[in-house]
């Protein structure tokens, strides 16, 4: 028998083929497994990463959807909010709860009500709007307070190399 979510899982899948959503595409990485999705992500109008179009992996608990997923950029890309390795950072996808640094409150963390749509809609504000309170790349927040120049030199490339793939 199926878990619960496996399928809400598929369902969100039927769903999202059925009612596509501008700015992002998503699947399965592999047919045979409903928790790895393969995402791509169309930079946002007016923003620095417009033009681009960023592959990441999201990957689901077994317990979702009481546990949030992880997002992972497999495209370069350069963002207060991502990780070097391409993790991505923002509080709903932080575990539910208090957080224990304080920086957060509990109903800006992971809540079962989320969706793969409302979480990549939520990638796409961060993308519009980084965070550079509570960066995830100290380097990339410091370029975008200090050095806006360089930061946007940086993000041009990636949005070039998006390009080429």
């Amino acid at each position: 028998m199926a878990s619960q979510a496996t399928l809400l899982l598929q369902k969100q899948l039927k769903h999202l083929c059925k009612n596509p959503v501008d700015g992002f595409s998503a699947g399965l990485v592999d047919d045979n497994n409903v928790f790895e999705w393969s995402v791509t992500i169309v930079g946002p109008p007016d923003t620095l990463y417009e033009g681009g179009f960023f592959n990441a992996v999201m990957s689901f608990p077994h317990d979702y959807p009481n546990s949030p997923p992880t997002v992972k950029f497999t495209s370069e890309i350069w963002h207060p909010n991502v990780y070097p390795d391409g993790t991505v950072c923002i509080s709903i996808l932080h575990p539910p709860g208090e957080d224990p640094n304080g920086y957060e409150l509990a109903s800006e963390r992971w809540m079962p009500i989320h969706t793969v749509e409302s979480i990549v809609l939520s990638i796409i504000s961060m993308l519009s709007s980084p965070n550079d309170e509570s960066p995830a790349n100290v380097e990339a927040a410091k370029e975008w307070r200090e050095r806006r120049y360089e930061f946007n030199k940086k993000v041009s490339r990636c949005v070039r190399r998006s390009q080429d793939m």
